[in-house]
């Protein structure tokens, strides 16, 4: 009776045993599948961040909407003048400006006529190359800053040559009416623009085209900030090809066979194509742009025509408000132009515009009342 005793005891307290042991490895293996799932997030967080924080209030904004104007130029802002006439017609709290220009320079009463560029650049401006990665780099900060204001819920990117067709009320009302980005893009299929070498991180069928003046609504700003994966590709593979040097020699047939890949005309639309966005785009831009008829189909020749005074003459501008729709070649797609579901002009600005050109926009008060003092101190 006692070994009987006995044994139950051992068998009872190896039974204890068991379930302790196994009690121990549930509670390990469900700790390593928690720190596993924390660094997953971790490694995520860490690939697919930007380069700041922002607090997700700056994500919910209940106040009066504003467009920020982002203006990418090489130094000052030629057609200033023209500018702080089409800000002077709008309510200042339905917008904000930021400029982007050569590392060091300031705006203030020497370098600009309008009050509303003053101390409007960036303090962190790169040095820019056209065709290099540092045009969109220089994008990327652009929207960067602008995002740090929650009331920015539209951002514009414009040149140095830019004009707007349009006073400040219509073109607000215009942009502020669609919940849609304008995005110009397109498959690039003529063009040998995309590299193998992208694959799979860009895989050819998200391969996109497009002009780079963009208009975005805040989600898809933060998408292009918030994207360093995408850009890394485009910063290694995509670039411009070098033009012919007679000195080189030889050495100017291993370097033509590069690809001829122009960075800003490309990444934005492939980064959204990239994120299935493209349902949420009106896919073409705001802005207008004439290329040079008269070049040879040779893509280092086409330029974008230069307005000047005489080419700025009423009939001109008319047609170009009177544009209703866009036709994309390699698609067949004809994209008419609509915000929020209504028939509207495709383009609200204009480019690229002399000073002249410019002044005579001014002089038609196409945007508004034009006071002549504005012209009288020119900045150098």
């Amino acid at each position: 009776m006692a070994v009987n005793n006995k044994r139950r005891h051992v068998s009872t307290r190896l039974s204890f045993n068991w379930k302790l042991l196994i009690l121990f490895f549930s509670a390990s293996l469900s700790c390593v599948v928690v720190l596993a799932s924390l660094f997953s997030l971790h490694y995520y967080n860490n690939n697919n961040s930007s380069r700041f924080t922002r607090s997700p209030i700056s994500r919910v904004f209940n106040g009066s909407p504003k467009i920020a104007f982002l203006f990418l130029v090489r130094r000052n802002i030629p057609l200033d003048f023209l500018w702080g006439t089409f800000f002077q017609n709008g309510a200042v709290s339905k917008f904000s400006i930021y400029v982007h220009s050569t590392p060091g320079f300031v705006f203030h009463d020497s370098t600009t006529r309008s009050h509303f560029f003053k101390a409007r650049q960036l303090n962190n401006s790169i040095q820019v190359s056209w065709g290099e990665s540092t045009m969109i780099q220089a994008e990327k900060l652009l929207l960067e800053a602008a995002l740090e204001d929650p009331a920015n819920q539209r951002f514009v990117l414009l040149s140095d040559s830019c004009v707007p067709l349009y006073n400040f009320s219509y073109v607000y009302d215009y942009v502020m009416a669609s919940p849609r980005s304008f995005v110009d893009s397109f498959l690039d299929v003529k063009e040998g623009r995309y590299n193998p070498k992208m694959s799979p991180k860009i895989p050819r069928e998200k391969w996109r085209k497009g002009s780079q003046w963009i208009t975005l609504i805040r989600s898809h700003a933060e998408v292009v900030v918030d994207d360093d994966i995408i850009f890394s590709v485009f910063k290694k593979y995509c670039k411009r090809r070098p033009p012919i040097d007679s000195r080189k020699g030889k050495l100017n047939l291993k370097l033509q066979k590069q690809h001829n890949c122009i960075p800003d005309e490309h990444y934005v639309q492939t980064l959204l194509a990239m994120h299935d966005l493209e349902g949420e785009l009106e896919r073409r831009t705001l802005t207008y742009t004439l290329w040079n008829q008269s070049a040879t189909k040779k893509e280092n020749q086409w330029h974008p025509m230069t307005f000047s005074y005489a080419d700025a003459n009423p009939q001109r501008i008319k047609d170009m408000k009177g544009i209703n729709h866009v036709y994309y070649e390699t698609e067949y797609r004809t994209e008419w132009c609509h915000s929020n579901s209504t028939s509207v002009p495709c383009f609200l600005f204009a480019r690229k515009f002399s000073q002249g050109a410019a002044m005579r926009l001014l002089s038609e008060e196409i945007i508004g009342h034009f006071e002549v003092s504005a012209m009288l101190d020119t900045p150098p």
